[in-house]
């Protein structure tokens, strides 16, 4: 019987997170594909990682905010702060092991860099880290001989469809499907309007409140393409999106010869997770099976550009390098929060990235810490003019009330 894999889960009470968990849950029990978890990391929810790791008997955990942690209640390595999940990584990895990245944002970069650096593979659910890190991350993992598994269900689509695939000569271009979101068939000025309840409302998957906001703008898409981009070394040119509001087909590969392979299945990201996890093999899986009889159609559209500008962006950002994708990704990042908490309207999102993007200098990127620079000037910025908009509206309702 061979010994069970060794993963450590970043970012373990998010949705990744528990499905991850789910997965592992049922992987368990097969003797021949089975897991370890050693490590698990997660940002606020203290009560739910300690049970988390009572019940998979993990010695070690971190959580980024100290300031949760109550009581002692765990008894094993606790690590807390910013740098808890790279700390946690630098503690209990081994060269093998595998590291489930499922850290929301650029929060989840250093880590990675970190798990590369151990030897351990890495799934990787956390788009952030090739859009703002990938000039970095690829080469190290190369270097490395590490594997760098997609698990967002597009890429992991892609990534099936190119196996056997002879490199970029052999392939025309890569799809990557959208649902389209809640606002999909909408004219912008609409959609700029929207609330977060209207933005929050995806009517196909069940994500966290970030992801969500991202696909409601399309901003998921865009840092899809470039995640894509890094992930199997393709301009810009060769990478497309389409609209398909079913979800059931993730992406496409079109070959040079008139081919075209899709990988398909219902909406469940534990799916693409096990493939992940268990690759080059597949075994018998806990998610969702395809209903044949309930599946009558399967709907395209062309995405409305207008509507929804993200996707065009990323296509610069990918033209231009450097530290764009740095401050693509943080000054969406610092965006959505403000949209979610009421501080700016949703349109508000992609004028404050566009201004980032058009007032940072893009410079080469050398070191991580080139990263880290461009992702602190992009939140200071868009912080910065996010109180300007408050500002100006304060003082126009103070107007308005002196008019009154």
């Amino acid at each position: 019987m061979s010994e069970p894999r060794r993963v450590i889960l970043l970012g373990s009470t998010g949705s990744i997170g528990e499905s991850t968990l789910d997965v592992i849950r049922h992987m368990g029990g097969q003797a021949e594909a089975g897991f370890q978890v050693v490590g698990l990391a997660a940002g606020t929810r203290y009560e739910q990682l300690v049970k988390q790791a009572e019940e998979f008997k993990v010695d070690s955990i971190a959580l980024a905010d100290a300031s949760r942690v109550e009581g002692d209640a765990f008894k094993g390595e606790l690590l807390t702060g910013p740098g808890s999940a790279r700390g946690l990584v630098e503690s209990v990895a081994r060269e093998g092991d595998l590291v489930v990245a499922a850290i929301v944002g650029s929060a989840g970069i250093d880590a990675v860099m970190a798990a590369i650096d151990a030897g351990c593979d890495v799934a990787l659910a956390n788009k952030e880290t090739l859009v703002a890190a990938g000039s970095l991350v690829m080469p190290r993992a190369s270097e490395r001989g590490i594997r760098l598994l997609p698990v967002d269900s597009e890429h992991s689509a892609i990534f099936q469809c190119l196996q056997g695939c002879n490199g970029e000569k052999e392939i025309s271009r890569l799809v990557i499907t959208a649902s389209g979101g809640p606002f999909r068939g909408m004219d912008r000025e609409t959609i700029r309007k929207a609330t977060p309840k209207e933005a929050l409302a995806h009517p196909t998957w069940s994500m966290g409140p970030k992801i969500t906001i991202d696909s409601a703008s399309m901003m998921n898409k865009a840092l899809e393409v470039i995640e894509a981009h890094w992930l199997f070394d393709l301009p810009a040119e060769k990478i497309d999106v389409i609209v398909h509001p079913q979800s059931i087909i993730h992406g496409f590969v079109e070959y040079v010869d008139g081919s075209v392979l899709a990988q398909m299945g219902p909406p469940d990201m534990k799916t693409p997770i096990q493939y992940a996890m268990t690759w080059p093999h597949r075994k018998d899986g806990c998610s969702h099976k395809m209903n044949w009889s309930e599946l009558s159609s399967l709907a395209f559209e062309q995405l409305d550009h207008e509507a929804f500008p993200p996707v065009m962006q990323a296509l610069e950002v990918i033209r231009r390098g450097g530290t764009a994708g740095a401050i693509f990704n943080a000054a969406n990042e610092v965006a959505v929060e403000a949209f979610l908490a009421n501080s700016i309207p949703f349109g508000g999102i992609h004028d404050l990235v566009t201004e980032a993007i058009e007032s940072i200098p893009i410079r080469p990127v050398t070191a991580l810490s080139d990263i880290v620079k461009a992702d602190e000037d992009a939140r200071a910025f868009v912080r910065e003019r996010i109180g300007c908009m408050s500002s100006l509206n304060a003082e126009s309702t103070a107007v308005s009330s002196e008019n009154g």
